[in-house]
């Protein structure tokens, strides 16, 4: 599976939508912690932040004993870049021509 697969399959799932929330709100965040936001075992947990990392959406950092999570905007900006911005540009210019349009004809 390539990386932007990986990264649409963890995304694909609201339980890993909401970790990647969770970090975005408060970077840096152990299991335990990450574990209050979700109804979940810390197993199952634990199964979704493994697939965050596979897809470089999750990075950690180990500070001693306490493995901290830490969101990884990177592979979200790069589906932007290339899924969503090329279909708004298009959108962007038939909207500025419809202006331009209308405004052509208010002068007649």
């Amino acid at each position: 599976m390539n990386e932007i697969d990986q990264v649409f399959k963890a995304l694909a799932d609201s339980s890993r939508r909401k970790l990647l929330d969770e970090l975005f709100i408060n970077n840096g965040q152990t299991l335990s912690e990450l574990c209050q936001h979700l109804e979940m075992s810390r197993q199952a947990v634990t199964k979704h932040l493994v697939i965050l990392e596979d897809a470089n959406l999750v990075v950690v950092q180990w500070h001693g004993r306490n493995k901290l999570h830490y969101l990884n905007p990177v592979p979200i900006n790069e589906i932007s870049k290339r899924w969503i911005n090329k279909y708004e540009k298009s959108q962007l210019e038939a909207l500025s021509e419809l202006k331009i349009e209308l405004e052509e004809g208010n002068k007649k």
